[in-house]
């Protein structure tokens, strides 16, 4: 009488797993978890993005400035003239030469990798060439994350974006079909989001029209368009009050005509510093620019506290939301810029999908029929650990939610020949012992036994490569160890328990007379 083993109710639970959480992606319902498909499998938008990384310098200058303003206000230090004179380097004069040891501390202190000079009561503070580097590096690096989560927060499936080179990016976003779409997802990529609430200069506002950048940078100041009629000019204090650094939400909300507006909150430095400049500057006007555009420049007649602000503009929903999310997942350090776009239509998706699909049905009949021809009852053995396998990626890729690229089918492709191989060569091993004359238990039994060794070596030195080309590759290179992995361990679990389990539990009708139909030989000698 035929018993269960361990191992083959280990194989046949994988099995139905398989099966059961691979429908949803077989099918393409509605309902459960599937896999995603790539952009070579779907279409959508392939871009490379250059960075402007030098404007991360000039944007960590003013950020340097405005924190000068901040610490000098709350230590009561009264100073004057404080500009941005260059990229990197901010000068500014005491008033008091008592202040000058404090003030020299505070900068050590609270502005790390700059150097600060003087000559008597007017000061320089330079940022090092280290830091310079450093700043335009950090620049690269957030503005993946950033692009990253804007993406993530509009709702995309799976988008790629990588560091290519020292200063390049790659966004892929799968399933981009429309050129609305392209545009608005262009769009919020390349957005800067650089928030700032600037003081207005009261005091020479009336002459801005007249002025020049040149002279209005002499005394401080910046003349920046209003965003819906570039002919109105702001006459605007360089050093802004407080920029999206101090931002910590940003929402729509609609204003009491029912019109979109954008509602965001300050963390509590951001507040107290937007408080205090408030109490100060009550009957003045203060800007709220995005992107070097004024937005609105309201007159302020309170104290505001709370720190809670309000853009309101003329928005879509649509614009309103997108805003509110560029600014939720931060600005961008340095502006980026597409050097190459391109996009993949769906009828080549489907083209990609369909030569994938064919290579691999040709792939796997091909390996079904080998081993029948070759190795009888023991290839249909093999095969049916095979289809366990391929079960078993679609299920646990399906679960991950995991994106399926056409190097990732390749990936699929290579792992049926692998997962074959193990029973190759435990059926060869198996071959031997039986030509040796051993019985077929104990030829099944040290022939999974022999070929351990082997097919674990084999199989731990592709796993280790597939980890290293999923922890450093990018986009192809994800897809590709990604499925491999998943097959390798996989057919560790289906090609030796599986099938040494479908052996134990087939061993009482194995006919030693009939070798040749269970293993294709025949072999007279065995016991």
């Amino acid at each position: 009488m035929k018993t269960l083993n361990f191992r083959i109710v280990l194989f046949a639970f994988a099995l139905i797993f398989g099966v059961v959480f691979s429908i949803p992606s077989l099918t393409q319902s509605e309902s459960g978890k599937k896999i995603t498909l790539g952009l070579d499998l779907q279409g959508g938008l392939h871009m490379l993005l250059g960075i402007k990384s030098d404007v991360a310098i000039e944007s960590r200058t003013k950020s340097i400035a405005a924190t000068l303003k901040y610490i000098f206000d709350d230590e009561e230090i009264i100073f004057d003239d404080l500009r941005v004179a260059d990229a990197g380097i901010v000068t500014f004069e005491l008033l008091d030469k008592d202040d000058v040891a404090k003030a020299t501390a505070l900068a050590k202190k609270e502005i790390p990798g700059t150097v600060l000079t003087h000559d008597g009561l007017k000061f320089t503070l330079k940022m090092t060439p280290e830091e310079m580097a450093r700043t335009k590096k950090n620049a690269i690096k957030q503005a993946v994350d950033t692009i990253r989560n804007r993406l993530n927060e509009f709702g995309l499936a799976e988008p790629t974006v990588a560091k290519q080179g020292e200063d390049k990016i790659l966004v892929e976003v799968p399933g981009i079909k429309t050129q609305a779409d392209e545009q608005r997802i262009r769009e919020l990529i390349a957005r800067a989001a650089h928030l700032q609430l600037m003081a207005v200069d009261e005091e020479r506002a009336a002459r801005v029209m007249s002025m020049n950048p040149n002279e209005a940078k002499s005394y401080g100041d910046v003349i920046l368009p209003d965003v819906y009629n570039e002919s109105q000019k702001y006459l605007l204090r360089a050093i802004p009050v407080l920029d999206g650094s101090m931002l910590t939400d940003a929402k729509v909300g609609f204003d009491q005509s029912n019109q979109p507006v954008i509602n965001f909150t300050l963390n509590g430095q951001g507040t107290k510093i937007f408080g205090d400049f408030t109490v100060k500057a009550v009957g003045k006007r203060m800007a709220v620019v995005l992107d070097n555009k004024v937005y609105s420049a309201p007159v302020i007649r309170e104290r505001i506290g709370g720190g809670r602000v309000q853009i309101s503009g003329s928005f879509t929903l649509n614009e309103a939301h997108d805003l509110a999310i560029a600014l939720r997942s931060g600005a961008l350090l340095a502006p980026v810029y597409v050097m190459e776009k391109r996009s993949v239509g769906p009828s080549l998706g489907a083209d990609n999908i369909k030569a994938s699909m064919m290579a691999l049905i040709l792939g796997f009949v091909l390996v079904v029929f080998f081993m029948i021809l070759y190795y009888g009852m023991a290839g249909i053995i093999a095969n049916a650990a095979l289809v366990g396998n391929l079960f078993l990626i679609l299920a646990i890729m399906s679960l991950f939610g995991a994106t399926l690229t056409l190097p990732g089918m390749a990936g699929i492709v290579l792992t049926v020949g692998m997962a074959v191989d193990a029973n190759v060569i435990i059926n060869e091993r198996i071959r031997e012992l039986l030509h040796e004359g051993k019985s077929v238990a104990k030829s099944i039994e040290e022939g999974y036994d022999k070929a351990f060794t082997a097919i674990l070596d084999a199989n731990v030195t592709t796993l280790i490569a597939a980890v290293v080309l999923w922890a450093y590759g990018t986009g192809p290179l994800k897809g590709f160890a990604l499925t491999m992995g998943i097959g390798i361990l996989a057919s560790m679990l289906t090609a030796i328990v599986g099938t040494h389990g479908i052996y134990q539990w087939l061993l009482p009708k194995i006919d030693r007379k009939r070798l040749g139909f269970w293993f294709g030989i025949k072999t007279e000698g065995a016991k």
